[in-house]
This record gives structure tokens, C-alpha cells and sequence, in this order.
């Protein structure tokens, strides 16, 4: 239900840093991590037409008004830890009311991908459709033997063999 947009910095530096820090805001924000996301638009910040893209970030933070007492401590705490990615950094809060949040969340899922919960697939070789087709073999050969001969010949200087012929 808190939402934290990062404009400025690539998806993977916002992934990166919400691995790390959502625990953190949690403790600060007093609630749980599955409470706490991160969006990392693929935006760009521009000012007078010039990109300012890691040098200028906007973060916004949107959050039911019940957080906004926490806002001081999130701020220091965004802009602090986000320095380190971003020459110039600016927090700004918006706000709701909770009645205002609807979600669906379904129980036959877990809420959120993890690190624990994710299933590896890896292709089998024997299920591979491809086999049974037969595969052209690679020519391993010099593929311009003819052009290359056909080049020397017409290479040579017509003035001095006396040759009349076009090449």
C-alpha cells in the first residue's frame, strides 16, 4: 500500500536498492515489507530539454495519510541512502486516505515473487522438438573459392597480356 516511485535511476539500480533497503523502511514506516513497493518507471528526468537522468532523481512516495507521521524519518532516510546514486535527489509525499485502497490479492499465489519462491525451469534436451528434425549440416569448406578465382582472372592487366575481351 505504500508505494515508492524512483524517477532518474535505471530499474536495476531501483531493484538493487529495494532489495537492500525495504526492510529498513518498514522498521521506519512501522509496518511490514510486503506493505512497501517500489516502481522504477523507465522515465527519464529532463530539465530545459537536457537529460538528467542519475544526476537529478525525483522520488515519490505515496502512502495512506496514517504514514505522514513517519515523513521526516523516510525523507532523511530516502535521501541519505539514495545519494549514492544520484547527484541530486527530491522526496516528495502524497498522500490518501485508506478508503480510498482496493487491492485483490489471491490466496492461491503467493503476494509476492521471492528469491524463495521462484520455480526454475530448465529445458530438457530430451523434450527438445528440434531433434527429430533433420538438421542441415555446416559447410565447412571456402564458400568463395569460385569468386576468388574468378577474381584473380579478371584481376590481370588486359594492356600488357594484349587480351581484347571485356571482363
Amino acid at each position: 500500500m505504500i508505494t515508492i516511485y524512483i524517477n532518474g535511476l535505471d530499474q536495476y539500480t531501483v531493484g538493487h536498492y529495494s532489495k537492500e533497503h525495504t526492510e529498513n523502511l518498514a522498521n521506519l514506516f512501522e509496518t511490514k515489507t510486503d506493505d512497501i513497493s517500489f516502481v522504477a518507471p523507465q522515465s527519464f528526468v529532463l530539465h530545459e530539454g537536457v537529460e538528467q537522468t542519475s544526476w537529478n532523481a525525483i522520488i515519490i512516495v505515496h502512502a495512506p495519510k496514517q504514514y505522514e507521521v513517519f515523513e521526516a524519518k523516510i525523507a532523511k532516510y530516502l535521501l541519505g541512502t539514495l545519494s549514492e546514486f544520484s547527484i541530486n535527489l527530491s522526496v516528495r509525499f502524497v498522500y490518501f486516505e485508506k478508503k480510498n485502497f482496493y487491492e485483490h490479492i489471491n490466496s492461491d499465489y503467493p503476494r509476492f515473487l521471492r528469491d524463495d519462491n521462484l520455480v526454475n525451469v530448465a529445458e530438457d534436451e530430451e523434450d527438445d522438438d528440434s531433434e527429430d528434425e533433420e538438421q542441415p549440416e555446416l559447410y565447412e569448406g571456402n564458400m568463395f573459392e569460385k569468386f576468388e578465382e574468378k577474381l584473380e582472372e579478371s584481376s590481370h592487366d588486359h594492356d600488357e597480356c594484349g587480351c581484347h575481351h571485356k571482363h
